[in-house]
Protein backbone atom coordinates (compact mmCIF):
# COMPACT_ATOMS: atom_id res chain seq x y z
CA UNK A 1 0.00 0.00 0.00
CA UNK A 2 1.10 3.48 -0.91
CA UNK A 3 -0.35 6.24 1.35
CA UNK A 4 -0.08 9.20 -0.76
CA UNK A 5 0.67 12.97 0.65
CA UNK A 6 2.58 13.58 3.67
CA UNK A 7 1.19 12.01 6.84
CA UNK A 8 1.76 12.15 10.21
CA UNK A 9 1.76 9.36 12.72
CA UNK A 10 1.14 11.10 16.54
CA UNK A 11 1.87 8.39 19.17
CA UNK A 12 -0.56 8.76 22.03
CA UNK A 13 0.83 8.39 25.66
CA UNK A 14 0.66 9.98 28.98
CA UNK A 15 3.92 10.99 29.30
CA UNK A 16 5.83 11.41 32.68
CA UNK A 17 8.13 13.30 34.63
CA UNK A 18 11.85 12.84 33.39
CA UNK A 19 13.35 14.64 35.98
CA UNK A 20 12.20 15.13 39.99
CA UNK A 21 11.83 18.71 39.48
CA UNK A 22 9.14 17.64 36.93
CA UNK A 23 7.11 15.49 39.34
CA UNK A 24 5.11 17.93 41.22
CA UNK A 25 4.00 19.31 37.41
CA UNK A 26 3.58 16.36 35.95
CA UNK A 27 1.24 15.86 38.79
CA UNK A 28 -0.44 18.94 38.47
CA UNK A 29 -1.12 18.61 34.89
CA UNK A 30 -2.47 14.91 35.55
CA UNK A 31 -5.68 16.25 38.14
CA UNK A 32 -6.05 19.06 36.72
CA UNK A 33 -7.95 17.20 33.92
CA UNK A 34 -11.91 17.49 34.48
CA UNK A 35 -12.42 14.99 32.13
CA UNK A 36 -11.45 12.00 33.99
CA UNK A 37 -11.69 13.57 37.63
CA UNK A 38 -13.60 16.00 38.74
CA UNK A 39 -11.99 17.86 42.02
CA UNK A 40 -15.67 20.27 43.02
CA UNK A 41 -16.58 23.17 40.83
CA UNK A 42 -14.91 23.24 37.81
CA UNK A 43 -13.50 26.99 38.91
CA UNK A 44 -11.52 25.12 41.85
CA UNK A 45 -10.18 22.42 40.12
CA UNK A 46 -7.01 24.02 39.23
CA UNK A 47 -6.19 25.05 42.53
CA UNK A 48 -7.11 21.41 44.20
CA UNK A 49 -5.19 19.78 41.69
CA UNK A 50 -2.40 21.97 42.87
CA UNK A 51 -3.14 21.51 46.16
CA UNK A 52 -2.78 17.73 45.86
CA UNK A 53 0.13 17.66 43.58
CA UNK A 54 1.91 19.60 46.47
CA UNK A 55 1.12 16.44 48.89
CA UNK A 56 1.64 13.93 46.72
CA UNK A 57 4.89 14.78 45.17
CA UNK A 58 7.57 13.44 47.93
CA UNK A 59 6.43 10.00 47.21
CA UNK A 60 6.31 10.09 43.88
CA UNK A 61 9.84 11.46 43.67
CA UNK A 62 11.17 8.81 45.86
CA UNK A 63 9.57 6.26 43.13
CA UNK A 64 11.08 7.99 40.02
CA UNK A 65 13.83 8.01 42.15
CA UNK A 66 14.19 4.01 42.37
CA UNK A 67 14.15 4.32 38.73
CA UNK A 68 16.79 6.48 38.12
CA UNK A 69 15.38 9.89 38.95
CA UNK A 70 12.48 10.38 36.07
CA UNK A 71 10.24 7.83 33.75
CA UNK A 72 11.80 6.91 30.47
CA UNK A 73 8.43 6.89 28.71
CA UNK A 74 9.51 9.49 26.24
CA UNK A 75 12.65 7.77 25.41
CA UNK A 76 10.98 4.76 24.76
CA UNK A 77 7.84 6.68 22.40
CA UNK A 78 10.63 8.21 20.93
CA UNK A 79 12.26 5.02 20.50
CA UNK A 80 9.00 3.33 18.91
CA UNK A 81 8.58 6.61 16.74
CA UNK A 82 11.54 6.11 15.35
CA UNK A 83 11.28 2.63 14.61
CA UNK A 84 7.88 2.88 13.02
CA UNK A 85 9.24 5.43 10.87
CA UNK A 86 11.89 3.40 9.75
CA UNK A 87 8.87 0.87 8.91
CA UNK A 88 6.59 3.01 7.05
CA UNK A 89 8.94 4.31 4.56
CA UNK A 90 7.91 2.09 1.99
CA UNK A 91 4.66 2.72 2.38
CA UNK A 92 4.36 6.62 1.58
CA UNK A 93 6.01 9.93 2.85
CA UNK A 94 5.18 9.61 6.81
CA UNK A 95 6.44 10.87 10.12
CA UNK A 96 5.85 9.56 13.69
CA UNK A 97 6.14 11.31 16.98
CA UNK A 98 5.50 11.09 20.64
CA UNK A 99 2.38 13.46 21.64
CA UNK A 100 1.92 13.11 25.61
CA UNK A 101 -1.40 14.10 27.31
CA UNK A 102 0.02 15.11 30.73
CA UNK A 103 3.65 16.48 30.11
CA UNK A 104 6.19 17.41 27.37
CA UNK A 105 5.75 17.46 24.46
CA UNK A 106 1.72 18.20 24.02
CA UNK A 107 -0.55 17.98 21.51
CA UNK A 108 -0.35 22.35 20.92
CA UNK A 109 3.60 21.77 20.73
CA UNK A 110 3.35 18.82 18.91
CA UNK A 111 0.49 19.75 16.15
CA UNK A 112 2.77 22.95 15.65
CA UNK A 113 6.05 21.02 14.24
CA UNK A 114 4.02 18.40 12.05
CA UNK A 115 2.13 21.52 10.91
CA UNK A 116 5.53 22.96 9.83
CA UNK A 117 6.28 20.57 7.97
CA UNK A 118 3.47 20.42 5.92
CA UNK A 119 1.51 17.44 7.02
CA UNK A 120 -2.41 17.86 6.10
CA UNK A 121 -3.18 14.43 8.10
CA UNK A 122 -2.57 12.91 11.22
CA UNK A 123 -3.02 9.39 12.23
CA UNK A 124 -4.02 9.32 15.90
CA UNK A 125 -2.50 6.12 17.45
CA UNK A 126 -2.86 5.79 20.84
CA UNK A 127 -0.11 3.34 22.71
CA UNK A 128 -3.08 2.37 24.63
CA UNK A 129 -4.20 -0.99 23.66
CA UNK A 130 -7.54 -0.96 25.68
CA UNK A 131 -9.88 2.09 25.21
CA UNK A 132 -10.86 4.08 28.44
CA UNK A 133 -11.92 7.87 28.54
CA UNK A 134 -9.26 8.23 30.97
CA UNK A 135 -6.37 7.37 28.63
CA UNK A 136 -7.17 7.06 24.69
CA UNK A 137 -10.81 9.27 25.11
CA UNK A 138 -8.42 12.23 27.05
CA UNK A 139 -5.58 11.76 24.71
CA UNK A 140 -8.50 12.70 21.38
CA UNK A 141 -9.97 14.64 23.11
CA UNK A 142 -7.27 17.01 23.69
CA UNK A 143 -5.51 16.54 20.31
CA UNK A 144 -9.04 17.85 18.78
CA UNK A 145 -8.84 20.66 20.81
CA UNK A 146 -5.35 21.37 19.32
CA UNK A 147 -6.65 20.58 15.70
CA UNK A 148 -9.43 23.14 16.42
CA UNK A 149 -7.19 25.83 17.50
CA UNK A 150 -4.29 25.69 14.93
CA UNK A 151 -5.25 23.68 11.51
CA UNK A 152 -9.17 23.01 11.80
CA UNK A 153 -8.50 21.67 7.80
CA UNK A 154 -6.15 19.12 8.76
CA UNK A 155 -7.48 15.52 8.20
CA UNK A 156 -7.44 13.84 11.47
CA UNK A 157 -8.13 9.70 11.51
CA UNK A 158 -8.02 8.28 14.94
CA UNK A 159 -7.23 4.73 15.64
CA UNK A 160 -9.78 4.01 18.76
CA UNK A 161 -8.41 1.15 20.25
CA UNK A 162 -6.90 -2.27 18.91
CA UNK A 163 -6.90 -5.34 21.93
CA UNK A 164 -6.81 -8.25 19.73
CA UNK A 165 -4.72 -6.99 17.13
CA UNK A 166 -2.67 -10.62 15.47
CA UNK A 167 1.10 -8.90 16.06
CA UNK A 168 -0.07 -7.41 19.72
CA UNK A 169 -0.84 -11.14 20.83
CA UNK A 170 1.73 -13.20 19.52
CA UNK A 171 4.29 -10.45 21.16
CA UNK A 172 2.72 -10.52 24.25
CA UNK A 173 2.29 -15.32 23.99
CA UNK A 174 6.18 -14.82 22.81
CA UNK A 175 6.65 -12.47 26.75
CA UNK A 176 4.92 -15.14 28.37
CA UNK A 177 6.02 -18.09 26.67
CA UNK A 178 9.91 -16.68 27.57
CA UNK A 179 8.41 -15.69 31.19
CA UNK A 180 7.09 -19.32 31.78
CA UNK A 181 10.43 -20.97 31.04
CA UNK A 182 12.46 -18.82 33.46
CA UNK A 183 10.68 -21.13 35.92
CA UNK A 184 11.59 -24.58 34.33
CA UNK A 185 9.42 -27.09 35.00
CA UNK A 186 7.74 -25.97 38.18
CA UNK A 187 4.00 -24.36 38.31
CA UNK A 188 3.24 -21.04 37.75
CA UNK A 189 0.10 -18.55 38.05
CA UNK A 190 -0.22 -16.31 35.54
CA UNK A 191 -1.27 -12.87 36.79
CA UNK A 192 -2.26 -10.27 34.53
CA UNK A 193 -2.16 -6.70 35.84
CA UNK A 194 -3.84 -4.28 34.31
CA UNK A 195 -3.83 -0.22 35.70
CA UNK A 196 -6.50 0.39 38.07
CA UNK A 197 -9.47 2.96 37.00
CA UNK A 198 -12.32 4.00 38.97
CA UNK A 199 -15.01 1.70 38.91
CA UNK A 200 -17.55 4.21 38.07
CA UNK A 201 -15.77 4.68 34.58
CA UNK A 202 -16.84 1.26 34.20
CA UNK A 203 -20.85 2.01 35.27
CA UNK A 204 -20.88 4.44 32.60
CA UNK A 205 -19.98 2.35 30.23
CA UNK A 206 -16.78 2.32 29.45
CA UNK A 207 -15.34 -0.54 27.51
CA UNK A 208 -11.89 -0.92 29.42
CA UNK A 209 -12.45 -4.10 31.51
CA UNK A 210 -14.12 -6.04 28.28
CA UNK A 211 -11.25 -5.04 26.15
CA UNK A 212 -9.02 -6.51 28.59
CA UNK A 213 -10.65 -9.67 28.83
CA UNK A 214 -10.41 -9.85 25.08
CA UNK A 215 -7.42 -9.60 24.82
CA UNK A 216 -6.64 -12.22 27.45
CA UNK A 217 -8.84 -14.46 25.46
CA UNK A 218 -7.04 -14.39 22.78
CA UNK A 219 -3.39 -14.65 24.59
CA UNK A 220 -4.80 -17.14 26.06
CA UNK A 221 -5.88 -19.18 23.42
CA UNK A 222 -2.31 -19.08 21.89
CA UNK A 223 -0.39 -20.11 25.27
CA UNK A 224 -2.94 -22.37 26.68
CA UNK A 225 -1.99 -20.86 30.20
CA UNK A 226 -4.67 -19.66 31.86
CA UNK A 227 -4.56 -16.67 34.29
CA UNK A 228 -6.70 -14.16 36.39
CA UNK A 229 -6.93 -10.26 35.83
CA UNK A 230 -6.16 -7.86 38.51
CA UNK A 231 -5.77 -3.98 38.93
CA UNK A 232 -2.63 -1.94 40.03
CA UNK A 233 -2.14 1.50 40.69
CA UNK A 234 -4.93 3.00 42.05
CA UNK A 235 -4.99 6.05 44.81
CA UNK A 236 -7.74 8.15 46.31
CA UNK A 237 -10.74 8.02 48.02
CA UNK A 238 -13.66 6.58 45.44
CA UNK A 239 -14.05 3.02 44.41
CA UNK A 240 -11.60 1.24 42.13
CA UNK A 241 -11.65 -2.05 40.13
CA UNK A 242 -10.74 -4.48 41.95
CA UNK A 243 -9.44 -7.02 42.91
CA UNK A 244 -5.99 -5.19 43.64
CA UNK A 245 -2.81 -6.34 42.51
CA UNK A 246 -1.50 -6.34 46.02
CA UNK A 247 -5.18 -8.35 47.14
CA UNK A 248 -4.26 -10.77 44.50
CA UNK A 249 -0.74 -11.40 45.47
CA UNK A 250 -2.12 -12.10 49.31
CA UNK A 251 -4.93 -14.69 48.10
CA UNK A 252 -2.56 -16.75 45.70
CA UNK A 253 0.14 -16.92 48.89
CA UNK A 254 -3.09 -17.84 50.97
CA UNK A 255 -3.79 -20.39 48.76
CA UNK A 256 -0.04 -22.02 48.57
CA UNK A 257 0.88 -20.50 45.43
CA UNK A 258 4.75 -20.20 45.26
CA UNK A 259 5.41 -19.31 41.52
CA UNK A 260 3.79 -15.86 40.24
CA UNK A 261 4.60 -15.10 36.17
CA UNK A 262 2.84 -11.29 36.24
CA UNK A 263 1.76 -9.86 33.07
CA UNK A 264 1.74 -5.87 32.71
CA UNK A 265 -1.38 -6.60 30.20
CA UNK A 266 -2.66 -2.43 29.68
CA UNK A 267 1.32 -1.12 29.64
CA UNK A 268 3.11 -1.45 25.84
CA UNK A 269 6.15 0.87 27.56
CA UNK A 270 8.10 0.09 30.19
CA UNK A 271 6.66 3.34 33.20
CA UNK A 272 6.97 3.79 36.83
CA UNK A 273 4.28 1.05 37.19
CA UNK A 274 6.39 -1.79 35.49
CA UNK A 275 9.84 -0.75 36.64
CA UNK A 276 9.01 0.34 40.48
CA UNK A 277 5.58 -1.18 41.48
CA UNK A 278 5.69 -4.46 39.66
CA UNK A 279 9.94 -5.08 39.53
CA UNK A 280 10.68 -3.94 43.27
CA UNK A 281 7.38 -3.18 44.81
CA UNK A 282 5.02 -6.35 44.14
CA UNK A 283 8.17 -8.75 44.03
CA UNK A 284 9.46 -7.71 47.23
CA UNK A 285 5.73 -8.41 48.44
CA UNK A 286 5.62 -11.64 46.96
CA UNK A 287 9.05 -12.76 48.56
CA UNK A 288 7.59 -11.63 51.50
CA UNK A 289 4.76 -13.55 51.14
CA UNK A 290 6.94 -17.05 50.47
CA UNK A 291 6.56 -16.61 46.27
CA UNK A 292 8.85 -15.48 43.48
CA UNK A 293 7.86 -13.33 41.27
CA UNK A 294 8.76 -12.65 37.58
CA UNK A 295 7.18 -9.80 35.17
CA UNK A 296 7.30 -10.27 31.33
CA UNK A 297 9.38 -7.92 29.78
CA UNK A 298 7.64 -4.66 28.19
CA UNK A 299 7.04 -4.64 24.51
CA UNK A 300 8.80 -1.07 24.00
CA UNK A 301 10.27 -1.39 20.35
CA UNK A 302 10.48 -5.06 19.85
CA UNK A 303 10.13 -5.35 16.05
CA UNK A 304 7.17 -7.18 15.76
CA UNK A 305 5.39 -4.55 18.01
CA UNK A 306 6.76 -2.16 15.83
CA UNK A 307 5.22 -4.17 12.81
CA UNK A 308 1.49 -4.06 14.61
CA UNK A 309 1.83 -0.30 15.09
CA UNK A 310 2.79 -0.23 11.01
CA UNK A 311 -0.56 -2.49 10.16
CA UNK A 312 -2.85 -0.13 12.20
CA UNK A 313 -1.64 2.86 10.93
CA UNK A 314 -2.04 1.68 7.35
CA UNK A 315 -5.61 -0.21 8.30
CA UNK A 316 -6.92 3.09 9.65
CA UNK A 317 -5.92 4.90 6.80
CA UNK A 318 -6.93 2.35 4.08
CA UNK A 319 -10.82 2.81 6.32
CA UNK A 320 -10.36 6.65 6.11
CA UNK A 321 -9.08 7.76 2.71
CA UNK A 322 -7.69 11.67 1.70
Amino acid sequence: MSVPGKTAVLLLNLGGPERQEDVEPFLRNLFSDRQIIRLGPALLQRPIARLIARRRAPASRANYARIGGGSPILRITGEQAAALERELAGDGDFMVRPCMRYWRPGADETLAAVRDAGVRRIVALPLYPHYSIATTGSSLHDLRRAVARQAPAMDLCEIRSWPVQADYIHCLADRVREGLARFGEDDVQVVYSAHSLPKKFIDEGDPYVDELRATIRALEERTGMPGILCYQSRSGPVEWLAPSTPDTLQDLARQGRRNILMVPISFVSDHVETLYEIDMLYRDMARELGMRLESTRALNSDPRFITCLRRLVLAALADHPA
